[in-house]
């Protein structure tokens, strides 16, 4: 699981569609997630920190766990299908007790940051969906490597199957 946080929220250009865009701690990957216009507009009152009167959906939902006695732990998007995400959100008692919700991750988003839970994300949807967002040092990255590839000679191969006693493997 990866920790990432909200960058904000854009437009697609194409379709006018909002998009919540995550990041990793390093501003190495970013996410984008498509949503609805009511989760954006509720992600973003929550970020420029604008009240309203009366508690709308996600301030709600947050009232409603913390009264039946429990916090959110922290979010999960755990899966990517048909570009669908899937998320979690993990509720814990004063006992120590967990129960999961399934949720949108748009919605599960909208939640964690009103309470500052942390948003984790699996490797797999991150290998599926992110984007770089720091080609230099992917570049960087890449020329290592392939200094690296360009090094190895036959003899490193042999030497390591000497040295490793190799014996092939059925599985």
């Amino acid at each position: 699981m990866i920790e990432m946080k909200v960058m904000g929220i854009a437009l697609d250009t194409r379709t006018g569609s909002p998009i919540v865009v995550l990041h990793d701690k390093e501003n190495r990957k970013a996410l984008p997630i498509w949503i609805g216009s009511a989760e954006a507009s509720s992600i973003i009152r929550k970020i420029e920190n604008l009240t309203v009167s009366r508690p709308m959906t996600h301030d709600l939902i947050i009232n409603i766990i913390e009264k039946v006695g429990y916090n959110l732990d922290r979010v999960e998007i755990n899966d990517v299908e048909k570009d669908t995400y899937y998320a979690t959100m993990f509720l814990q008692d004063a006992e120590g007790n967990f129960i999961e919700i399934d949720s949108r991750p748009s919605d599960a988003i909208a939640v964690a940051i009103r309470v500052d839970a942390p948003i984790f994300v699996t490797a797999n949807v991150i290998s599926n969906g992110s984007v770089s967002t720091d080609t230099a040092k992917d570049e960087e990255e890449a020329q290592e490597f392939k200094k690296f590839v360009q090094s190895i000679k036959p003899s490193d191969f042999e030497k390591l199957m000497k040295d490793n006693d190799h014996h092939e493997s059925d599985q």
